[in-house]
């Protein structure tokens, strides 16, 4: 059998966010976290990582890009993404009151309206503030 891998662009949406779960998965193993699919969102979260101290549990939202959310605030959310190879998780309020001082997104009609803001091309500020989130590299 030979095996070819295969255009991510080529993927479908759900095949896409499986890809994403199962390579986030890998880097996250790096750092002694086990995760676990969840079937349906649970308190916000597509995955819960589970680290091998039995001590650590983080609830985890899969995106495509760095996203905030306001159904997402006070839930205890980690919100994980790759970009340009990286991957990054962050907390989501903590990163949130940051990018609220530095962006004026309260002010957006996607924020206003929708109750939520993403960036498809992340600005070099943000990307400098996301640093300490990088947690890994795709293979």
């Amino acid at each position: 059998m030979t095996l070819s891998p295969i255009p991510y662009k080529d993927l479908n949406a759900r095949q896409k966010e499986n890809y994403n779960f199962l390579k986030v998965s890998a880097v996250l193993a790096d750092y002694g976290f086990m995760t676990l699919r969840l079937t349906d969102d649970w308190q916000g979260a597509d995955f819960i990582a589970q680290h091998v101290d039995g001590e650590t549990f983080l609830k985890v939202q899969l995106k495509s890009r760095l996203s905030f959310d306001k159904k997402y605030r006070g839930k205890d959310l980690h919100i994980a993404f790759s970009h340009d190879n990286d991957w990054f998780l962050y907390p989501h309020d903590e990163l949130l009151e940051q990018v609220l001082k530095l962006k004026g997104v309260e002010e957006t009609i996607s924020w206003v309206k929708q109750g939520q803001y993403t960036w498809p091309q992340i600005p070099k500020d943000l990307l400098e503030l996301l640093k300490s989130y990088q947690i890994g590299q795709l293979a």
